[in-house]
């Protein structure tokens, strides 16, 4: 099948599958007289891999090493357990993150008024609680 018929197949676009074969990930089975790509089952397989671990967040570095193991049916399973336990760990130190900057926004959208007063404590805590600067004159000194 040609790469439009590979896109729709998979969910992958034609655009990421082109990227996929540049660097190597994925690499079309063969390619036609007038040089068109042509994927096979294979390669489907290899694209809704992609696609699934794209969808859950892991890296191109860890997509390929996945893609690796995968491909490898002699593979011992805690090398997979291991990349897979390592993006869980990221992934809660983000949401912790996440989870923090959201109670910090909170607590300052509370201390604000949201009124026609100037002061404002989320810019105040943007800046550092700085004033910003006055504008310059446009008259000039001489």
């Amino acid at each position: 099948m040609n790469i439009g018929q590979a896109s729709r197949a998979s969910g992958v676009t034609a655009k990421m599958i082109r990227y996929y074969d540049e660097i190597g990930l994925v690499r079309p089975s063969a390619r036609t007289e007038s040089n068109y790509r042509e994927y096979g089952d294979r390669e489907l397989n290899e694209l809704r891999f992609i696609r699934r671990a794209r969808g859950l967040g892991f890296s191109m570095e860890e997509i390929t090493r996945l893609l690796s193991l995968w491909r490898d049916r002699d593979r011992p399973s805690r090398e997979v357990k291991a990349i897979a336990d390592k993006h869980i760990a990221d992934l809660e130190a983000r949401i912790a993150e996440m989870q923090a900057m959201v109670g910090t926004l909170r607590h300052l959208s509370h201390c604000c008024a949201g009124d026609d007063r100037p002061d404002c404590p989320i810019l105040a805590d943007l800046t550092g609680g700085t004033a910003p600067s006055e504008p310059r004159s446009k008259t000039r000194r001489v």
